[in-house]
């Protein structure tokens, strides 16, 4: 599966502070662990299970960052893309708190991460949830409520702005209000990849790019993964390819589907500031949303549109700057310099799909556009399952999923009705 836009448009390639070298891999090796995807999730797990002085390789198809980690909006959001309320419907009111404190404890090691290994990666705190209809700020203001109620958030952490109160930190006339969610922020995520990748390669993995694997087979001692030009024997197997399953493993690629997002990133704004006051990332209440952030060099990147069909839209950049226009009417006419997107895997749920096949391989995927912290949260939670301490990773495990329905060729088309009926929804509601 190709990008939908190019990654080399991409206003983080442009940016990007540090290069992992690793050569692709070739002939007949061996390994304790091998971790199929050199995202976040992957970079994760080899850096953990690396630190337990496992013997792990990871393989990454193209470069690493290449999918969904290093071309995503940046945005570092505590919770799940699904909703507490959602959670507590699916697993009940206890195990939904534990996730909760899964979620914490992810936004806590994220931090942790970034200031351990040192990685220049932009981490900027703080975080808008907006509304533009009555109805949206009331759920946002109930939202706001039931986490500080039953899940042990404040009123600092979690604070409701009025309409009044919003112009003062977001200059645009579109939303009603907001809450303030000073738990969460944003990142460079490219660079947030590069780093884990590389703190996994210093703590003892070997890595592996432009090394796709086009076959696994289960055999008596492990997994026996197959290459162009490599074969590789293990005895654990993570996959951590999200959207770019690619085949590889049937079953699991009917839990989730690839869904494309875009962004645009504006040229270098003078008035930056004042766009976003405190330079917190922002998203809207819509089921098809818009995300946006300023960047470390003063460009707005601004993020919406979605693709079910894994196709691009018409005039990318065209579109996305009239929806950029509508929110910020003042950047009427400034130059776009980049535009690019990237899949994200959503599962039916919006919930995190995660666990352990049949087979005994091991999977972490369908954030459904919520990863950037829980990824690497989860990486970790498996390294720590696959040496012996598999309790974390049974909160998770236990959220119920179903595959998608219309098989192969009809879920698609499925899907794109389902949606078409949420965008009415958003325009009228």
């Amino acid at each position: 599966m190709h990008p939908p836009a190019s990654a080399n448009d991409s206003h983080y390639q442009a940016t990007r502070n540090q290069q992992v070298v690793a050569a692709p891999l070739e002939g007949r090796a061996r390994t304790e662990v091998a971790v199929i995807g050199g995202g976040l999730s992957g970079a994760s797990a080899a850096l953990n299970l690396a630190k337990q002085g496992v013997e792990v390789r990871l393989l990454e198809a193209r470069q690493f960052g290449w999918g969904a980690s290093g071309r995503s909006g940046g945005q570092v959001i505590c919770g799940y893309s699904c909703g507490q309320e959602k959670l507590e419907r699916l697993v009940g009111r206890e195990r939904a708190q534990a996730l909760w404190q899964h979620a914490r404890g992810a936004m806590d090691y994220t931090v942790g991460l970034i200031r351990e290994h040192a990685i220049p990666c932009d981490y900027q705190r703080g975080y808008l949830h907006v509304a533009e209809r009555r109805s949206q700020m009331k759920d946002l203001v109930q939202w706001a409520e039931h986490l500080q109620r039953d899940y042990g958030c404040s009123p600092e952490e979690l604070r409701v702005l009025s309409q009044a109160e919003l112009q003062d930190e977001l200059q645009s006339p579109v939303y009603r209000g907001g809450v303030v969610d000073e738990i969460s922020g944003h990142v460079h995520p490219l660079n947030y990849c590069l780093g884990v990748c590389a703190a996994a390669a210093e703590a003892g993995a070997t890595l592996h790019a432009e090394s796709p694997v086009t076959k696994v087979e289960r055999v008596h001692d492990g997994f026996r993964l197959t290459g162009a030009h490599f074969t590789l024997h293990c005895r654990e197997l993570v996959y951590a390819c999200n959207a770019y399953l690619d085949g590889l493993e049937p079953h699991l690629q009917r839990f989730v589907m690839p869904v494309g997002t875009y962004i645009i990133a504006t040229e270098p704004l003078t008035d930056a500031q004042a766009l976003i006051r405190a330079r917190r990332a922002v998203s809207d209440s819509n089921f098809v949303l818009d995300y946006y952030r300023c960047s470390a060099d003063d460009r707005l990147l601004f993020g919406g549109r979605v693709s079910y069909s894994t196709r691009p839209p018409r005039d990318l950049r065209q579109s996305l700057r009239q929806r950029m226009e509508r929110v910020f009417p003042q950047l009427a006419g400034v130059g776009i310099d980049y535009a690019w997107g990237g899949f994200v895997a959503i599962t039916r749920n919006r919930a995190p799909h995660i666990g352990r096949t049949k087979d005994g391989s091991w999977f972490l995927h369908g954030f459904s556009g919520q990863g950037m912290v829980l990824t690497t949260y989860v990486g970790k939670l498996i390294a720590e399952s696959i040496t012996g301490d598999a309790e974390p990773l049974a909160d998770f495990a236990a959220i119920p999923h179903r595959r998608f329905p219309g098989g192969k060729w009809l879920r698609m088309p499925l899907l794109l009705a389902a949606t078409s009926y949420y965008r009415v929804r958003d325009k009228l509601a």
